[in-house]
């Protein structure tokens, strides 16, 4: 007998949805326990029954598992309860929100999972837990993406609904590469942007749905191509995450309308029971008397409003918004920007920067170029203190924590903190000159703010600014041109510093402060690409974001990058520390190589109010608010600031790699985490009783095992390692003869 696959495409979208569930949680180490995959799978499955015994349907359990399974692949929350509302609200939208066809026919208005997710991220602050996506966690390996784009081709092609995931895709690929061509940025950053398998699950699993698309091809096809201009308007105008996820829910709602100015055979799940609603076959309908003048009016114009809605994401200037920017040295000066700090205070659209950066040279020598969202005033600039970003790298900073073993015949355990010294960076610094409108370049404000004369600079063409520059006698390292223009063109204004020596020389100051801006924007990201431009090699760059846990913001990820959890809790041989610098530099490396590069690293996130094991006191309220964090109240002093959550990211990047931008998201998770490694020293006295033998041996067992983790952690070969461990000695001899195990008590 010749086995045949079945026909019914729900199959081959579960059994692939739960293949990339699990390589996501056994490859990809997602945060998803198995106990919440449970809650949501068991919801669904209930709620569907519920729902099916009141529609007076039978019950089908495959639509609510695909459901079910795509929401345990995007939904992130912290909390079960919130999990199963989600849960149940996706698989209610079915029943609950319904349009009917002209033939009296239903179908569903909405995605079910687009829907539970949008109504989720719209509630997330109100929702225990939070509620937020992580795009990024896929990565970006090109095998991964022909293997979804394989998988998702098997799964349409069955659900004879290709034509719109190629649409939208064909829709995507234009906007992207069409964007780039405009700002003149490298095909680096829409190649990266389409290197997402976020992207290939949205395409192939979720705009492809045949019971929520249009039913006739013409309206398919439409319809994928107004959600790609949406996704674009949400991503590059209004600087929202999850466009694609805001543009399917919203376009959807355009079905009934496509599915009348364009009637063909509503789609059915093959071998799928009539409901009462739907008991005979739909045949194309013609539209009424009078519609055929409708219709060829419509079809061009829906046809033209995707690139039409897509335009203002892609050629006009939106409000500017850039935060890091790169060094200007004068010709024949060499400068290498190689690390940076940066603090970011955010709530809402309110954003508090602070920079510091490591630089090489002569100070006055410099000029610190930043593209800034505004004009921005005196009383927006601010001089901030470096010991205020040193105390919050020490805080935040991975740490080594120590047990001494007690007499194995007493036990007893004690615990201290050892604080790792903080990474050094420094505030950088920078010169200018004003130059004639000429130039294409307006002085739009002037200001001294402590050691710092501040231009801010706007350009009435592409490369005004590359233009003042050079006419200055500054030398534009390789590569920093096109992408200024790209900045440019998106109407940035410049922030320019300088050092004014008469100022510093007041100060007494042998080092340059951070420099502080405020300011209200959209768009929460970090311009490395500017970092990039005259850097020597991979740079590492700091950032301490300080969120409002109370506004439901808790910990940061970057959402188009992939975001990791450094290695936290192992035991490590005692002579790491004294190497513990050594340790930490070799860690992060090994653990860079080991995400291809391309991952950015939380090293911490905890709650200001405390720490456990300290690295160092927390910050105070005072100090938090010189940082810039604006909405704390009045506290005693010496109180902690309470509603404060630190997330420390450590990414090492480099212009291949990383070719885009960071963009940022909050995300509902306010649990801790830390990088932490465990030092256990052995008992150094005198041990006599029966215990101490097999205390010996646990010891010497113990040591084997730091030393493979510490191999395992650093690359560092395990032969040099163990040259370096002050092994336990065993005792010998005294031990009972072998045969009296055999026998015991007699």
């Amino acid at each position: 007998m010749r086995y045949r696959l079945p026909r019914d495409p729900r199959y081959f979208q579960i059994a692939v949805l739960g293949s990339l569930l699990l390589y996501g949680l056994l490859v990809l180490d997602f945060e998803v326990s198995p106990s919440r995959a449970l809650v949501i799978l068991a919801t669904a499955l209930a709620c569907q029954a519920l729902f099916s015994r009141w529609a007076g349907i039978p019950f089908d359990p495959r639509s609510p598992l695909i459901s079910a399974l795509s929401l345990t692949l995007l939904l992130r929350t912290g909390s079960w309860l919130t999990a199963a509302l989600v849960a149940a609200v996706t698989i209610g939208s079915k029943f609950v929100l319904r349009a009917r066809g002209r033939d009296g026919s239903t179908k569903h208005v909405f995605n079910p999972t687009n829907f539970g997710l949008v109504v989720a991220l719209a509630l997330s602050p109100w929702l225990p837990g939070g509620v937020w996506v992580s795009p990024g966690q896929w990565g970006r390996g090109l095998w991964l993406v022909f293997l979804l784009a394989g998988l998702g081709s098997l799964v349409v092609r069955r659900a004879e609904r290709s034509d719109v995931t190629w649409a939208f895709l064909g829709a995507h690929v234009a906007i992207l590469f069409g964007r780039a061509a405009w700002l003149g940025d490298p095909w680096t950053i829409p190649f990266h942007r389409l290197e997402s398998g976020a992207l290939l699950i949205f395409a192939f699993f979720m705009i492809s749905d045949p019971k929520t698309t249009p039913d006739s091809r013409v309206g398919r096809i439409v319809f994928a191509s107004l959600v790609a201009a949406g996704g674009a308007f949400v991503s590059f105008h209004l600087f929202r995450p999850h466009g694609l996820l805001w543009a399917l829910a919203s376009v959807a709602l355009l079905v009934p309308v496509l599915d009348r100015l364009f009637p063909a055979e509503r789609y059915r799940w093959p071998g799928h029971a009539s409901s009462p609603s739907s008991s005979h076959t739909v045949r194309p309908q013609f539209p009424p008397k009078g519609a055929f003048a409708m219709r060829r009016i419509l079809l061009p114009v829906l046809t033209l409003l995707a690139p039409t809605l897509a335009v203002p994401a892609l050629l006009a200037p939106p409000p500017a918004h850039a935060f890091c920017g790169f060094y200007v040295a004068r010709a024949d000066t060499a400068l290498y920007n190689d690390a940076s700090q940066v603090v970011l205070v955010r709530d809402g659209d309110r954003t508090v920067l602070t920079m510091a950066n490591d630089y090489q040279g002569d100070p006055t020598e410099f000029a610190m170029v930043i593209p800034v969202p505004t004009v921005l005033q005196r009383e927006q600039i601010h001089v901030g203190d470096k010991a205020l970003i040193d105390h919050l790298d020490a805080y935040t900073a991975p740490r080594l924590v120590e047990y001494f073993d007690d007499d194995p015949c007493r036990r007893r355990w004690v615990e201290e903190n050892m604080p790792a010294a903080p990474m050094r960076m420094s505030a950088a610094d920078a010169e200018a000159s004003a130059q004639a409108k000429s130039l294409g370049v307006t002085i739009e404000a002037s200001y001294t703010v402590g050691e710092y004369d501040i231009l801010i600079l706007s350009a009435r063409e592409s490369d005004g600014l590359i233009t003042w520059l050079k006419a200055n006698r500054y030398r534009i390292p390789d590569g920093a041109e096109p992408v200024v223009a790209s900045y440019l063109k998106q109407g940035m204004k410049f922030f320019v510093a300088k050092v004014n020596l008469e100022e510093q020389a007041k100060l007494g100051t042998r080092y340059l402060r951070p420099l502080q801006m405020a300011f209200e924007t959209p768009k929460f990201m970090l311009p490395i690409r500017l970092g990039t431009v005259n850097a020597r090699g991979a740079q590492e760059l700091f950032v301490y974001t300080l969120t409002r846990p109370s506004a439901g913001r808790g910990r940061v990820e970057t959402s188009n990058y992939r975001t990791v959890k450094l290695p936290t809790g192992q035991e490590v041989p005692i002579f790491v520390k004294a190497e513990f610098s050594d340790f930490y530099r070799d860690l992060f490396t090994e653990q860079v190589k080991r995400e291809h590069r391309q991952a950015v690293f939380v090293e911490y996130a905890w709650n200001m109010a405390w720490c456990d094991p300290c690295a160092a006191d927390p910050l105070s309220a005072k100090e938090l608010r010189e940082l810039g964090v604006f909405w704390l109240g009045d506290l005693a002093p010496g109180q902690p600031a309470q509603d404060v959550f630190v997330t420390r990211l450590h990414v090492r990047y480099d212009r291949e790699r990383f070719p885009e931008d960071l963009q940022f998201q909050h995300t509902g998770d306010t649990s801790n985490f830390q990088g932490r490694y465990v030092l256990r020293h052995p008992w150094k006295g005198t041990a006599t009783c029966p215990a101490a033998r097999d205390y010996y041996r646990q010891v010497a067992e113990r040591q084997r095992q730091e030393a493979e983790t510490l191999a395992s952690l650093t690359g560092w070969k395990l032969a040099d390692i163990h040259r370096k461990i002050d092994f336990v000695e065993v005792p010998t001899g005294g031990e009972d003869p072998w045969w009296k195990s055999i026998w015991p008590g007699r």
